[in-house]
């Protein structure tokens, strides 16, 4: 049977040294850091791929090995494999840069529990990192990267360097990218259970899987947090391989953030044309790549904890924007109602009570459901 390298999961990554910073950023030095992974679909090998993209030093790397996880920091001794890039255990990666380890001939299953730990003897600089990675991560002091236990470790919110692995696939095997903001990243669903909207969507699927490429924060018009979702295409959809499906969430923060971060002081989101104006292109960058583009109206946030986020300015361009979403000419080539899957009924600008995580602006674990019993399973046929 003939085979081909498929995403098998992927981390949309920030720049740390963007101005405006919701989450911490760090480097290392002399550090083994362990971050757990699991592949949305499987094959017979993988390959892990590593960025420094945003770094602005070289990013030394004295030794990277993968495991099976047990629980927390620790890892099946028995399953450890050292990772080779182009034949050696050591590799620097240039600032801007990116790499793929040597692929690793063995059986991967898709929802498995893999271990990368990476030796990083040099000053790092602050890391090229994802926001909301699958489960916390641990770093320690040392060369560590076979120890079965990381004691004593500290403990990463943040993941660092690591945007995906790909595995060896049959060929003709099709996958979807999740694209977007917070509400496709997982933001307040439970580490480590795989409770986001788009991987509780992938237990749905019968056939090919989903990755996720949201960035928490992230805006389809504006940088920061992350590169703008217009500017992240290329990079984040098309050169994933072996997608056909794109399913977007965006503008909620589009329409927040400008209020919050301006906070006292009112800041001016967006109009609804100017979000209109670039979801049209961003369906229009996907046809001609020839994706089936799925996109969803923009999901309720009212009473939210953050100040200056909710402002009658921009629940009124959200709603012109819904509208439009939901009429008949938008060009995406199906819409689903993620907003109306976790409004209040008889507050539909809110979310409902069970479905709140707490914050008003995201959803749980059983919110994050709800927008995967939303899709139509006919729309995935992968």
């Amino acid at each position: 049977m003939a085979t081909t390298w498929i995403a098998a999961h992927r981390a949309a990554v920030v720049n740390p040294h963007e101005g405006f910073k919701l989450f911490e950023v760090r480097g290392f030095a002399d550090r083994t850091v362990r971050q757990a992974i699991r592949p949305a679909g499987g094959g017979d090998a993988l390959r892990v791929r590593l960025s420094n993209r945003y770094g602005t030093t070289p990013l030394e790397i004295g030794g990277a090995h993968l495991a099976r996880r047990t629980e927390g920091s620790g890892i099946d001794p028995a399953t450890d494999i050292v990772l080779l890039f182009d034949g050696t255990t050591n590799v620097t990666v240039p600032p801007g840069e990116e790499i793929v380890s040597d692929p690793v001939v063995q059986a991967v299953t898709a929802g498995e529990e893999l271990v990368l730990s990476l030796y990083l003897p040099g000053d790092t600089g602050l890391s090229t990192y994802s926001a909301i990675p699958y489960d916390i991560g641990y770093a320690v002091p040392g060369n560590q990267l076979t120890a079965e236990v990381l004691h004593d470790a500290e403990e990463l919110p943040t993941g660092h360097f690591v945007t995906g692995i790909d595995v060896r696939a049959p060929e003709g095997t099709r996958i979807a990218v999740a694209f977007g903001d917070s509400w496709i990243e997982g933001m307040n669903t439970t580490p480590g259970t795989g409770s986001s909207f788009p991987a509780q969507l992938n237990r749905r699927l019968t056939h090919g899987w989903i990755v996720n490429q949201g960035i928490s924060a992230n805006r389809l018009l504006t940088d920061e947090i992350g590169d703008h979702l217009l500017a992240r295409v290329e990079r984040d959809v098309l050169d994933v391989p072996g997608v056909s499906h794109v399913i977007v969430h965006i503008g909620l923060n589009d329409l927040g953030l400008p209020g919050a971060i301006a906070f006292p002081e009112p800041g001016k989101p967006p109009t609804a044309d100017d979000l209109i104006t670039g979801l049209t292109a961003l369906a229009d960058r996907f046809h001609a790549a020839g994706l089936k583009v799925i996109g969803s109206t923009v999901g309720p946030y009212a009473g939210t904890v953050y100040p200056g986020y909710d402002t009658e300015e921009g629940q009124a361009e959200r709603l012109r924007v819904n509208e439009w979403l939901g009429g008949d000419d938008h060009p995406f080539d199906a819409i689903v109602d993620l907003a109306a899957a976790v409004a209040d009924p008889d507050q539909p600008t809110r979310i409902r009570e069970e479905f709140n995580s707490g914050d008003g602006l995201h959803v749980n674990d059983a919110g994050a459901k709800a927008l995967a019993d939303a899709v139509d399973l006919a729309l995935l046929a992968l």
